[in-house]
């Protein structure tokens, strides 16, 4: 389905607009409320005016009457009402997608700034940068959407309390930074990477994530986490088929990865190849493990165990299960995942039965695979993915009859 010109300018122009009116007013609910209204006034007049030449300025401009008329009404802010007024809107624009001052960038590092805590500061910048809804990033973090509306009005709370500044910080202050905007960044790439699929975002991700390879040049995590996105898109043409159906990566035509982007990702890693692995160093040879030709299993689960030291999570050690079933020992794999059943954090976590309904159908188990697929049908969070689990239950339902 061809994206319309409105939903192709939020994409690429809302954390511009939102991020021109933080930087304006320092109000945030003020500033994507009335970016909401320009976007929606976008919807209205576009498709009888015409798209405008540059729709960021046009979007801009709008959000900033809107904002303007909004202080009026609260009969607040005299001296920002005037500001506002007396501005050149064009100027709110940042023209090269390439400046470092980038205001997706700003936002990040405000956002992601230490004085917040960290679920707080990857929940704040999918909104401000990205344009998630509450519930996209209550999916994505796996919390529930109220938790996240909470969660979301508190951080901006202590943003304003604590007079957090809209700005890059100093090159002294970057190193201790750098782990939540990596975080945040990471999970901006899994959102467009999970299903789905939202290409633009993970586009984003690797362009914020390039900016910031550059004003930390040389950082093995940075240059890590950047080497794991762009290892993971070289695979975005292989993912779905010609009719929107996913396919499993077991089922890939993988020369249909993209080269160029599996060798990119490939030289990062080796710039860094000397230095001590972290969390996104270890992810991305775990990427790396899936060569064009095959998967080199033993050593991807190799990866995992160190990752999960690293990272005692119970979605790496679920990913681990898989690694080490598809190694050979399909009942080590099955053990695990059996011990994670009684993870609460797992709990409506449709990977979980998902993997379980794999293994049991590769061991031969073709009725616990038919009740774990029916269990991650209910969970699954997309039309995609849920067609996708009744084809494979529809196989092992087919093989036992």
């Amino acid at each position: 389905m061809t994206e319309s010109p409105v939903e192709a300018a939020f994409r690429a122009e809302w954390p511009r607009v939102v991020g021109a009116l933080v930087r304006r007013t320092g109000d945030w609910d003020l500033a994507e409320d009335c970016a909401q209204e320009a976007f929606a006034e976008a919807v209205r007049r576009w498709p009888v005016e015409g798209v405008p030449l540059r729709p960021g300025a046009w979007l801009t401009t709008v959000a900033g009457n809107r904002a303007i008329d909004r202080i009026r009404r609260a009969a607040r802010g005299t001296q920002l009402v005037a500001q506002l007024a007396e501005s050149d809107h064009a100027s709110l624009i940042e023209d090269s997608a390439d400046d470092i001052s980038d205001d997706g960038l700003r936002l990040i590092f405000t956002c992601c700034h230490p004085a917040l805590a960290l679920e707080g500061r990857v929940a704040l910048t999918l909104r401000a940068v990205a344009g998630l809804t509450t519930a996209e990033i209550a999916r994505a973090l796996l919390v529930s959407e109220s938790t996240m509306a909470k969660r979301l009005t508190r951080t901006k709370a202590k943003i304003a309390a604590a007079g957090i500044p809209y700005r890059v910080p100093p090159a002294h202050l970057l190193p201790e930074r750098t782990a939540g905007v990596l975080a945040v960044l990471y999970l901006l790439f899994n959102e467009g990477y999970s299903l789905p699929v939202r290409s633009d975002l993970c586009r984003e991700a690797i362009r914020l994530t390039r900016l910031l390879a550059d004003l930390l040049p040389g950082d093995p995590e940075v240059i890590g986490a950047l080497a794991l996105m762009i290892l993971h898109h070289s695979r975005r043409d292989a993912r779905i088929s010609g009719d929107g159906e996913l396919i499993a990566l077991d089922e890939q035509d993988r020369r249909r990865w993209d080269p160029a982007d599996r060798q990119e990702g490939l030289r990062l890693l080796d710039s860094v190849r000397d230095r001590p692995a972290g969390r996104y160093q270890l992810q991305a040879l775990i990427a790396a493990g899936h060569h064009p030709t095959g998967s080199d299993w033993p050593r991807i689960a190799q990866l995992y165990a160190q990752l999960e030291e690293l990272v005692p999570s119970p979605v790496v050690r679920l990913n681990r299960a898989v690694a080490v079933a598809a190694a050979g020992d399909i009942d080590a794999g099955l053990a695990i995942v059996e011990e994670l059943g009684a993870d609460p954090r797992l709990e409506s976590y449709h990977l979980l039965p998902a993997t379980e309904a794999d293994l049991r159908r590769r061991r031969g188990d073709r009725t616990g695979a038919a009740m774990a697929y029916r269990r991650a049908i209910e969970l699954a969070p997309s039309d995609i993915e849920r067609r996708f689990l009744r084809r494979r239950l529809d196989q092992v339902s087919f093989d036992d009859r």
